[in-house]
Parts: C-alpha cells; structure tokens; sequence
C-alpha cells in the first residue's frame, strides 16, 4: 500500500475544512488507520455505567469487545466512508483486527517501556506500542509471529513462555486501540505511535530477545 505524507495532511485538514460535519477524534484514527497503514479496524462496545454497550448483562469482556452488529471497515477506508460508520454507532470504541497486517506481542508495561526503551538505544527496527490501562504492553509485530512465538522463544533458550509473562497475539482477536477507552479503565495510549513505515511491522525476531530478557528480569 503507498502513502504520503501529503496523504496524511489531507486526511487531517479534510476533518477542519468540514467544519461542524460529523468528524470526531475516532474518526480521524481511524482514517489514518485505514488509509495509510492498511489496518482493519472494527466497531466495539463501550462501558456504560459498568455495563457492556452491547446490551448483554452476563458479558464476559464489559466494553473490550467489537459488537457483532457491525460491519468491518476495511484497509483502505477514506474519512467520509468513516464517518458515516462512526454516525451509524457514535460513541463505540476502536477496534483493531490482529493477525492480518500486523500481529501482537503482549508484555507487562513497565517490561514492555524498559524494553523499548533498550531497543531504541540499539537502533533496531520498531514498530507501532501500545499500553493499556491494565498495564498491559502491545508490540506489532509481523503476521504470524503469535503462531511462532513458542518456537522462537525455545531458540532463544527459553523452553516455558508463561514464565516470562509474554504472549502472542494473532487473527481472531483483537486491540482496543488510542483514542478509545478500554472497558472503562481509562484510555488505551501509545508508547510508540505509528511511524510512515507502522505498514510494514518488523519480524518479531528482532526484537524478541531483548523482550523476553527484560520480561525475565522484571519478574525475577
């Protein structure tokens, strides 16, 4: 997918130039998330007086879940095409599909800054962290790291992943994503916002070792 940087400008001077039309901080992520990063993104539920939005009173994840109602919106979507889904469901929470573009490496946060603060000193490549109010990290990696994790980590001479308080994330879930809030807790933040190459997340090799010597460090 080609982006520009002219691309990104025109996403955001469209929402000034439309005036008072209906254009909110989602829909300007989510314009970007769809236009220049090609990520899939879906409508979720919100926590409403600690209740889910999606009407179910034995929910099992109270505003941290995409609502089933809603239609993807898929890579490539402009703001206009956003913004009339975001006025179908105003005030739902976004939603990024994992395993598709990009998969997840999950770290305990203070793990997760240590270590990205580590991999920055080495100039290795990063792409796009996230923390949640949970005190959860989000690394996106490449797809199809969640399905290798186990066996990159045994290369690394780790043989019990769980030890480490470190998971992979791949299709079939999901990440509440800025500048949506997560069940109720607060807002999901970035550690490290996405960059112009966040369309091409690095091998989750790269940046394993140092991840899981941290995660180890930090739980011994």
């Amino acid at each position: 997918m080609g982006f520009t940087i002219g691309g990104m400008r025109e996403i955001r001077s469209g929402t000034r130039r439309r005036g008072r039309s209906y254009r909110s901080s989602e829909c300007t992520a989510v314009a970007e998330y769809t236009g220049l990063w090609g990520w899939d993104v879906v409508r979720g539920a919100r926590a409403v007086g600690g209740a889910c939005s999606c009407g179910r009173t034995d929910c099992p994840a109270p505003g941290a879940h995409p609502l089933e109602f809603a239609p993807e919106i898929p890579a490539g979507a402009t703001l206009d095409e956003v913004s009339r889904a975001w006025a179908e469901l105003p005030g739902a929470s976004v939603m990024l599909a994992v395993g598709r573009a990009f998969d997840v490496i999950e770290v305990a946060e203070p793990a997760g800054r240590r270590a990205l603060a580590r991999l920055e000193r080495m100039g290795l490549p990063l792409g796009p962290v996230t923390a949640t109010p949970e005190g959860r990290a989000h690394f996106f990696v490449s797809p199809g790291a969640a399905a290798q994790l186990p066996a990159l980590l045994y290369r690394l001479g780790w043989d019990d992943p769980t030890s480490l308080d470190l998971c992979g994330l791949g299709p079939g879930t999901h990440l509440t994503a800025p500048p949506s809030d997560r069940g109720g807790r607060g807002p999901v933040r970035w550690l490290r916002p996405p960059a112009l190459d966040a369309a091409r997340p690095p091998e989750a090799r790269l940046l394993l070792g140092t991840l899981a010597y941290v995660a180890h460090r930090s739980r011994a």
